[in-house]
């Protein structure tokens, strides 16, 4: 593991290829396919010549291989790579679906918890809804926005209403939209 100017400037690194990868492929000139794919070889190009990071495939290897969050996967021969989910641009990163537990987690911070007790989770500006297999994920997850509320998902009844349910590449449960009705505030969450 990387210490003190070289670990920071890889978690920049990282931050700019998650920008890339969910949101902004254009800002380094490349194109992602419609699964969200994009060619290692042009990014790693685009990202120098865009003149804001420096990378080669050792540091793309380490951000991949290090990222606490397991942000991004490769194909298995290492010339594409891909963000695992959150992006805010059309592709499809072929999560699997599957049937959820009985009961999952959503953080988030105390400024949007009237939006969300009127009009449930919404994707906003993503493809989906993230949702945490545990409740210390969730209150990582609020801990970001503020003071951290954590909202209790009633998963059951949702997929027994037909909700759809996937896991990403990194476990992180996703869906298109949680009602309110299937929405439980927890009162303690620190």
């Amino acid at each position: 593991m990387k210490t003190g100017n070289s670990y920071k400037r890889l978690q920049n690194t990282s931050r700019f290829i998650s920008l890339i990868l969910r949101h902004r492929p254009e800002a380094v000139g490349i194109t992602l396919d419609e699964h969200g794919w994009a060619d290692v070889r042009e990014m790693i190009d685009g990202v120098n010549k865009s003149g804001k990071h420096t990378l080669n495939m050792e540091m793309l290897e380490e951000i991949v291989r290090t990222d606490e969050k397991q942000r991004y996967s490769f194909n298995e021969d290492h010339t594409l790579i891909r963000a695992n989910q959150g992006h805010s641009i059309p592709v499809d990163v072929e999560p699997e679906e599957k049937i959820p537990p009985d009961i999952l987690w959503h953080g988030t911070g105390e400024k949007y918890v009237s939006s969300i007790d009127a009009q449930g989770l919404i994707p906003k500006g993503r493809l989906y809804v993230h949702l945490s297999a545990d409740m210390e994920t969730a209150r990582k997850v609020g801990r970001r926005h503020g003071k951290p509320v954590i909202y209790e998902i009633d998963c059951r009844g949702m997929a027994g209403d037909g909700y759809r349910f996937f896991l990403s590449a990194n476990k992180v449960w996703l869906t298109k939209e949680v009602p309110a009705r299937y929405l439980k505030k927890l009162d303690k969450v620190d």
